[in-house]
C-alpha cells in the first residue's frame, strides 16, 4: 500500500504543469516541429508522429509553390486532431509581404478544418547572408497583425528589449533564436535569452540553433516554455529516433526546471553522514 501511495504522489508530481498555453489553448508538448529538409516524405511524417509535438510549423510560400507537392502531401497526412498548424512567414523580407503571407497562412488553416487558427509564426529576414530577423519589421508587421485578430509568435534575435516590446504590443508569445538558423551551434546567446525568460509574462519558445537533445535539456532546464525544433532532427542520421530525444529531452528539461537544481558550491560536501562511523 504504501509503494502504490509513493507511486501515486510521484505520477502526481510528475503531472504537474505539463501544457504549454499560448493564447489561451493548451498544448500537449512544449516542443514544437519543423516540416522542410527532411529526405522524404514518409521520414518527415514518421520524426513528428514520434516526437508528439503538438504544434507543426509549416512554410506558408513553400506551400503556394505547386511544384513542392511533397511538402502538400506532408501536411495533408498529419492527424489534424492532435496538430495544430503553424503556418509561418518563412522568406518575406518585407513587413507588406509578411503580412500578405499570414493571411494566405489562415486561409490554409481553414481549409485544412482549423477555422479558429488565426496563429502565425512571423519571419521577416531581410538579410539573405546570415538569416537574421529584421526588428523593425518584425515589430511593425506583428503589431498590424495583432490589431488584426491573429496570434503572432515572432520570430527574433535574442534582444531583450525587443522581445518587451513584442510583448506589450499583445504578442501571444517570443521566439528568440539560440544561435544561427540551421546552424546546430546550440545556445550561444544564453546570458540574452536568460533575460528575456526573466523578464517575459508570456511563453518563450527558444528557435533556431537546437543541434542535439541536449541543447533542448538547457533550453528548457533555464525556463524556456517550449524549443522549436527541424533542422536537428531532419538532418541526423536517424530522424526518427532523433525525435523521440528531442521529446524525451523536452520532458527532462521541464521537470528538471520545475525540480530547481541544489545551489552550487566552491567546496566538496560528503554524500555520506560523518556520524557513526566506525574506529
Amino acid at each position: 500500500m504504501a509503494s502504490t501511495k509513493i507511486m501515486s504522489q510521484t505520477e502526481d508530481l510528475l503531472g504537474l504543469d505539463q501544457n504549454l498555453i499560448i493564447d489561451g489553448k493548451a498544448f500537449n508538448s512544449r516542443l514544437l516541429l519543423g516540416t522542410g529538409k527532411y529526405r522524404n516524405t514518409q521520414e518527415a511524417i514518421s520524426s513528428i508522429i514520434t516526437s508528439q509535438a503538438s504544434i507543426v510549423t509549416v512554410a506558408v510560400r513553400r506551400l503556394q509553390n505547386v511544384n513542392v507537392k511533397s511538402h502538400a502531401s506532408l501536411i495533408a497526412s498529419l492527424p489534424m486532431d492532435t496538430t495544430w498548424l503553424l503556418p509561418n512567414t518563412a522568406g518575406c523580407t518585407t513587413v507588406q509581404e509578411a503580412i500578405r503571407v499570414a493571411s494566405l497562412g489562415h486561409e490554409i488553416c481553414q481549409r485544412m478544418g482549423q477555422l479558429n487558427n488565426k496563429f502565425v509564426k512571423l519571419e521577416v529576414i531581410s538579410d539573405p547572408q546570415y538569416l537574421l530577423p529584421d526588428p523593425i519589421g518584425t515589430l511593425k508587421a506583428a503589431e498590424y497583425l495583432v490589431n488584426k485578430g491573429y496570434s503572432v509568435l515572432p520570430y527574433i534575435f535574442p534582444d531583450p528589449i525587443l522581445a518587451k516590446q513584442l510583448e506589450d504590443i499583445g504578442c501571444c508569445t517570443v521566439m528568440p533564436l539560440a544561435s544561427p538558423i540551421g546552424s546546430g551551434q546550440g545556445l550561444q546567446n544564453m546570458e540574452n535569452l536568460q533575460i528575456i525568460i526573466e523578464n517575459s509574462s508570456i511563453p518563450v519558445i527558444i528557435d533556431a540553433g537546437i543541434g542535439t537533445s541536449s541543447d533542448a535539456v538547457k533550453a528548457i532546464e533555464i525556463g524556456a516554455s517550449a524549443v522549436l525544433v527541424n533542422s536537428a532532427i531532419a538532418l541526423s542520421h536517424n530522424p526518427i529516433m532523433m525525435a523521440k530525444a528531442m521529446q524525451l529531452g523536452v520532458l527532462s528539461g521541464r521537470h528538471a526546471y520545475l525540480a530547481k537544481r541544489m545551489h552550487k558550491s566552491a567546496y566538496a560536501s560528503p554524500s555520506s553522514p560523518s556520524t557513526g562511523l566506525v574506529t
